[in-house]
């Protein structure tokens, strides 16, 4: 049987990316415009702040959801249904009149914006080996990462410009768009012969849960991923409130951060398969550790007075993360990849939902507290327990 071009790296890669930079892109592009929010629809911080909180932990119950829905219909139907929602939705908190309605449109956008991210990797999984799929979840990460690197600059100048309400208009372009890619290009690639049953799918749950190596894997990717939540959600606290900083300067200062992340996710692309997964794990956390050891340092004695301080020792955060993030993923995948969906979507849910707490937490606490310190304590947390997971690995001889 000749197979399959659309499944070829070439092809496929950079569709993936498109569909796992939706809901980043979803995320980041309003984060520019929430203190204005607070003052348009007279609301306090920490309500505001649920509109990325509760978009958060929307993407995870949706990630916990979609996996196994994948797993039992299909990639390719969840993902365009997914993307539907994601246009209508989007549009939906474009006209929102109060602050309630505009939450409420989040928590409905993420159901559908978090399906590639979720499904993307289960697609990768069922084509690649688990070093390969490590090396393609790395270059799909990190060319992934120019949605958000962008978002926030590009929301800045939208919300700037022509209003706030633009940012979700342009969001629903690119879901559409999308979705004509994805009908047109994507083939199905779960094997629709072992379509498991629901009870199936709640014993590959259960089995997953009781592995100890996918539950290091799990913690790993979700711990460290706290790292970037915290950041996501005191950073604009603190750059445009404390620092007195514009929207346009916190979107061009977040492209360090994210473009530190982009290049960990290309040295794990490029080195994963070569030199194991589990050595650039290894790696990553100790280089995370340190760098959040920096950050927290600077915050504590006062220094963080200029978005340098803030976004310098956050890009080494993100290299970092980028270097060990991709190999707990497809690690996690791997351990079971008749249950791939089920558990991407379970990292998945670990990881948003984790990170809904920490965003919550860091932006409500730099907002009460005025001070940067709450936030690289949070980080720092988060680097620690990432550390601390490798533990449950150590039964593999790659490090």
């Amino acid at each position: 049987m000749t197979p399959d071009v659309r499944l070829q790296p070439r092809a496929l890669v950079p569709l993936l990316v498109v569909l796992a930079a939706i809901g980043p892109m979803a995320l980041n592009l309003p984060l520019p415009a929430l203190p204005m929010l607070t003052q348009l629809f007279d609301s306090d911080p920490g309500f505001i702040q649920l509109t990325i909180t509760l978009y958060l932990a929307g993407m995870a119950v949706s990630q916990l959801v979609l996996g196994p829905l994948s797993d039992r219909f299909g990639r390719r139907p969840v993902v365009l249904t997914a993307l539907a929602l994601t246009a209508a939705t989007s549009l939906f908190a474009a006209f929102a009149a109060s602050a309630s309605m505009l939450v409420l449109a989040r928590v409905l956008q993420s159901f559908g914006a978090s399906a590639g991210q979720v499904i993307g990797r289960a697609i990768i999984r069922d084509v690649f080996d688990r070093d390969r799929s490590a090396s393609m979840i790395g270059w799909v990460t990190m060319a992934m990462v120019v949605a958000p690197m962008v978002a926030p600059t590009f929301g800045g100048l939208l919300i700037e410009s022509v209003g706030w309400r633009w940012v979700f208009v342009a969001t629903a372009v690119v879901a559409l768009a999308a979705m004509a890619l994805t009908f047109q290009r994507l083939p199905e690639t779960r094997a629709t012969v072992s379509s498991p049953t629901i009870s199936q799918l709640l014993a590959d749950a259960r089995g997953l849960a009781r592995d100890r190596i996918f539950v290091g894997y799990l913690l790993l990717g979700a711990l460290s991923s706290i790292t970037f939540f915290a950041f996501l959600g005191g950073a604009p606290h603190i750059t445009i409130t404390l620092m007195g900083q514009s929207t346009t300067t916190y979107g061009l200062w977040f492209i360090v951060n994210a473009s530190g992340y982009m290049i960990g996710n290309a040295i794990c692309g490029r080195y994963s398969a070569r030199l194991g997964s589990d050595r650039l794990m290894l790696w990553g956390c100790i280089g995370m550790l340190a760098a959040a050891l920096v950050q927290f340092a600077i915050a504590l004695t006062g220094h963080m007075t200029h978005p340098a301080m803030l976004f310098i020792p956050q890009a080494a955060i993100a290299l970092f993360n980028g270097l060990q993030l991709p190999g707990a993923i497809a690690g996690a995948v791997s351990v079971r990849p008749q249950a791939a969906g089920s558990a991407s979507g379970i990292v998945g849910f670990a990881q948003m939902g984790l990170g809904a707490i920490a965003a919550q937490i860091a932006g409500t606490m730099v907002g009460a507290y005025l001070s940067p310190v709450p936030m690289t304590a949070l980080t720092l947390f988060g680097a620690v327990g990432a550390m601390a997971s490798l533990a449950l690995l150590r039964r593999r001889d790659a490090y």
